[in-house]
């Protein structure tokens, strides 16, 4: 593994006060969806979406992350020198914030929608010999160029009040105010142009061994991520509710029902 060895993390799962990788493995109540995609390919607009529609818990690393900056956590302080560089959060923090949400009755009970985890082919393989098979009923890759990205990060700003995201006009150089509260919506700290070419170089330096991983054990499919946000959620929703109904067949029979697809 990159920089935490997958044993140290199926021992934070594990021997997590609340629960433990076994009880998580045996969860079937609810589904379990990894969101993969570049910054800016909207993967959290339709993540929110997908998991009032699927009826499971919304779990993003990068709340995860800004979260723990915020309350000034240890973690949260060891993280904000990567955030605010521009690179990537290390694997070992990466993993203990996502252990200790994972290790929540909700994550136990409900299943999870993962946005932004895992990152890395070491990663993913952590998390699949902690819980298993059961890790991923499917993993979703919205897939939007680098090019179309670019432009939407460079406009993207967050309301400071309630988190709210709107696109600033082409050219805008300053704050707004959120059309969903009136607060005030600002650029992020990380979203300097050099920080965002520096991320989405390191995303596909590192999601492609991903992908290729996920692909073989055939949990990946791809969704066309252009288009309107009603338009890239009418596709999601055609390409993972039939194989989320075999996932469901999976486990009450043990054999898929069809072609995977």
């Amino acid at each position: 593994m990159c920089s935490v060895s997958r044993g140290r993390w199926r021992g934070r799962v594990t021997e997590h006060p609340i629960t433990g990788a076994a009880a998580l493995r045996e969860s079937t109540t609810g589904a379990r969806v990894i969101v993969l995609g570049r910054q800016g390919s909207g993967k959290g607009t339709q993540c929110a979406r997908l998991s009032t529609r699927l009826g499971v818990p919304h779990i993003s690393t990068g709340d995860l992350l800004r979260a723990a900056i915020a309350a000034g956590a240890p973690i949260g302080a060891h993280a904000r020198a990567y955030v605010e560089r521009g690179l990537l959060v290390p694997d070992e923090v990466v993993l203990d914030l996502v252990a200790a949400r994972l290790a929540a009755p909700a994550s136990r009970s409900a299943g999870y929608l993962l946005d932004g985890f895992p990152r890395t082919l070491a990663q993913a393989q952590a998390l699949f010999e902690v819980l298993g098979d059961r890790a991923a009923d499917v993993a979703v890759e919205i897939d939007v160029p680098a090019a179309a990205v670019l432009p939407r990060l460079i406009a993207r700003r967050v309301c400071d009040d309630c988190g709210a995201l709107t696109a600033a006009p082409e050219g805008w150089t300053h704050h707004l105010a959120c059309p969903a509260c009136g607060g005030i919506a600002r650029r992020r700290d990380d979203d300097t142009d050099e920080a965002i070419a520096r991320r989405l170089a390191l995303y596909d330096e590192q999601s492609t061994p991903l992908l290729v991983w996920l692909d073989r054990r055939g949990a990946l499919v791809t969704v066309d991520g252009l288009g309107s946000p009603d338009e890239v959620f009418d596709r999601l929703l055609a390409t993972l509710e039939p194989r989320l109904a075999q996932g469901r067949d999976y486990q009450r029979t043990g054999t898929f029902r069809g072609p995977r697809t």
